[in-house]
């Protein structure tokens, strides 16, 4: 399979970049203006307007991909924050205590964070940076 979708790698790594970047933008967007509306309503306190303003405005970044590995890094900070402050307390695993998505995140930015900007992205507009497909281990 490798063989297959390793030469797309780049643009296969663009689109997990772009949609877990608008998965970070909704949840901002959710937790500062109420859109989409959530299930229960949030209260907005000074914690949850600071995730809302870094969840919206790294998110725009990594879709963006402009200063890429900054804000995974600090998207990745703050998912990890999330689930230790909001989900961890409820149980000791993930599924217990509804933090999976949390984890996902703070994971897929991590790995942002180290991979950086990649294809279809500001950063490689301004550098000129050509695509390349993944190196073998």
């Amino acid at each position: 399979m490798e063989r297959i979708l390793g030469r797309y790698s780049p643009y296969i790594y663009a689109i997990l970049r772009i949609v877990a970047g608008f998965l970070f933008v909704v949840h901002g967007t959710q937790k500062l203006f109420g859109v989409p509306a959530p299930k229960q309503p949030m209260p907005l306190d000074a914690l949850m307007t600071v995730a809302g303003g870094i969840e919206l405005v790294a998110g725009l970044m990594i879709i963006l991909g402009f200063f890429t590995s900054i804000a995974a890094f600090i998207a990745s900070g703050l998912m990890a924050a999330a689930y230790f402050m909001a989900h961890q307390p409820m149980g000791a695993l993930p599924i217990q205590n509804m933090g999976e998505l949390a984890v996902i995140l703070c994971f897929v930015f991590l790995y942002l964070a180290s991979r950086g900007s990649g294809v279809w992205s500001v950063d490689s507009m301004l550098h000129g940076t050509p695509p390349q497909a993944a190196e073998p281990l």
